[in-house]
């Protein structure tokens, strides 16, 4: 009865290997995604924040209010923090 249990757990984590592997990189992958997304918001954040400075110090306040507010908005502490 020992033996046959221990096959059966053998067979089991046969089958179910490639579904862990398979979740494995699928977890990689949507990590990888969300660390370059982040990335790439950070440096449109900063432009936009830096646009906005400029904005706001040489030619409209309210513009220069306006690009801050979407740079913070664009910003991973913006919108994608208030999705979580």
């Amino acid at each position: 009865m020992l033996i046959a249990q221990k096959i059966l757990k053998l067979l089991l984590m046969i089958a179910v290997a490639p579904i862990v592997v398979a979740l494995t990189l699928f977890v990689w992958i949507c990590l990888g995604l969300v660390y370059v997304s982040g990335l790439v918001l950070g440096i449109i954040s900063m432009i936009l924040a830096l646009l906005g400075v400029a904005v706001l110090i040489t030619y409209s306040p309210q513009n220069g209010f306006i690009l801050l507010m979407m740079a913070f908005l664009i910003s991973p502490m913006g919108l994608p923090l208030a999705a979580i």
